[in-house]
């Protein structure tokens, strides 16, 4: 009986990363399909414009995860900064389970917190302005009645500006805040938390509360190699493909 559960982040997939397209394809036949549940943490894709979107590798990665859903692998979806438009008809045509931005799962007894990990970053207060905007109904319906098209040119131009945005940000403003990561983890009264969204992979050891806590960071994938966090009743390793 396959126990392994596994956790991915940030793979970025878009038309001009094919090395990280095949990979990912080639990890949902051979790594997952061994496994008993499937987690993403978000950003799977570069940019997700709206489930209507047919542009090449979409519809690859439509069937691939279908494909692993079919044959008994669960797959569960937390929504990116870069995928948050992603709806109800991909998970239906996959048969993925969308989840909630907090989301606390059971792994093998222990109580674990999930997020993709932008809420976190409270110190880049310009990001979470925007993004508490971009996450409403009505900025989200707004976006998806545009033609398909525009909303292709507008991704791009985002893409880019992101990028010089960047830039002029510091590192540490855009990693987490260790004390929204401890209210948070109070919270929802876990001790372990599992996140990706900064691209620093590391595990925290703190405490709250004196009581000892952990945050495990997920890699983000590149040209040269994916990661994968990967949990059974053994323990946890990271696997690098």
């Amino acid at each position: 009986m396959h126990q392994d559960v596994l956790f991915i982040s940030d793979l970025h997939i878009g038309l001009e990363k094919p090395e990280i397209t095949r990979r990912f394809l080639d990890f949902l036949k051979k790594r997952a399909s061994k496994a008993a549940s499937l987690y993403i943490l978000g950003d799977l894709f570069d940019a997700w414009i709206g489930d209507d979107d047919p542009t090449p590798p979409n519809n690859q990665i439509r069937k691939q995860l279908k494909a692993l859903t079919q044959s008994g692998v669960a797959i569960y979806f937390q929504p990116g900064n870069r995928d948050f438009l992603l709806g109800q008809r991909f998970c239906q045509e996959t048969g993925i389970t969308l989840l909630d931005d907090y989301v606390v799962v059971d792994l093998f007894g222990t109580p674990t917190l999930i997020t993709h990990g932008d809420l976190l970053c409270t110190d880049d207060l310009a990001y979470q302005v925007f993004r508490e905007k971009s996450h409403t109904d009505d900025w989200k319906s707004n976006v998806l009645s545009k033609p398909l098209l525009l909303r292709l040119l507008v991704a791009r131009w985002y893409r880019l500006r992101s990028y010089f945005h960047k830039r002029k940000k510091s590192t540490d403003i855009m990693d987490v805040n260790q004390s929204t990561v401890i209210n948070i983890m109070s919270t929802h009264q876990c001790y372990r938390l599992i996140h990706g969204h900064t691209h620093r992979p590391d595990i925290h050891n703190f405490s709250i509360n004196n009581h000892s806590a952990q945050r495990f960071v997920l890699a983000a994938w590149h040209k040269e190699a994916g990661s994968v966090l990967s949990w059974n009743n053994l323990g946890y390793k990271i696997e690098t493909l």
